[in-house]
């Protein structure tokens, strides 16, 4: 049985990146592929005597955005395993993007770049839906985003194991767009407020005291732990490979920061091995 990764998003979000960085991971890679021939990709990879078992189509939008989906559901027809990585970015990131780069947008070439990006973003939106991960590339450098290809493509995985990414942010920076669920950490006391732990963050020992330390974090640790012990088999169950959470408080470095990190530890608890991202720690 061969093995599928659907490199696809909005134009400009990184598919190139992404393209290569699983090529490094062994992944035979085909770029620019129209999605009506996704199928017959499908027929000669599992044709016997064939050698590929990990083939990743990077697939553009432009004039193939409504054949994408169908191009799907057939490619899964054959039993293969398939699963979707959808690219964001914000749309200023993205202007920001073509403007450097003096492309006009292939979406919609007669338009602005923002309102080319705009009426790719709304096209798309059913596609996203069908992403098992979508990535916002908005703050990742080209490191960064390799990381997280790594991350998510970069082992085997059975399949009945959950691949969990989480993260922490701050608010005043914007919430990422690429999350499953967020949680408000803004409960607990600021830290920021104590001279002393200002200039620090939720990695430094003192600040791990300070916010360990208030009353209500332990039982909110516990009650999360409670919740995803029920909820992670039924994720598995229903086919979900990843999953990502976000904690977010003001700033996003101090009580956010901490918390992720406690989370990562329940998940390793409970046999994971989720990877922790702080977003804006150094903001």
């Amino acid at each position: 049985m061969s093995e599928y990764v659907i490199i696809t998003g909005m134009s400009g979000a990184g598919r190139t990146e992404v393209s290569r960085n699983l090529e490094d991971l062994g992944w035979f890679v085909i770029d620019n592929l129209p999605p009506s021939l996704m199928p017959k990709v499908g027929e000669l990879a599992g044709a016997p005597g064939s050698s590929i078992d990990k083939v990743a189509l990077a697939v553009g939008t432009g004039r193939y955005d409504r054949e994408i989906v169908p191009a799907l559901a057939a490619l899964r027809a054959h039993g293969d395993r398939v699963r979707v990585i959808f690219l964001d970015a914000s749309t200023e990131t993205l202007v920001r993007r073509y403007e450097s780069s003096r492309r006009r947008h292939p979406f919609s070439p007669e338009l602005s770049v923002a309102d080319a990006i705009d009426a790719e973003r709304i096209v798309l939106a059913s596609l996203k839906e069908e992403a098992d991960v979508v990535v916002d590339t908005s703050d990742l450098n080209v490191h960064q985003l390799r990381d997280r290809v790594v991350a998510i493509f970069g082992g085997d995985m059975p399949h009945s194991t959950l691949r969990v990414h989480v993260n922490s942010f701050g608010f005043k920076h914007g919430v990422p767009i690429d999350v499953d669920c967020v949680f408000d950490c803004r409960f607990l006391p600021n830290p920021h407020w104590i001279d002393e732990l200002r200039p620090q963050t939720g990695l430094d020992e003192p600040v791990a005291d300070y916010v360990l330390g208030q009353a209500v974090t332990k039982p909110f640790l516990v009650e999360l732990e409670r919740l995803y012990t029920m909820l992670l088999p039924f994720y598995v169950r229903e086919g979900k490979a990843y999953l990502t959470l976000a904690f977010g408080c003001t700033g996003g470095r101090h009580r956010s920061v901490v918390i992720a990190e406690q989370f990562g530890a329940i998940l390793r608890r409970q046999g994971l091995e989720p990877t922790v991202t702080h977003r804006d720690i150094e903001k």
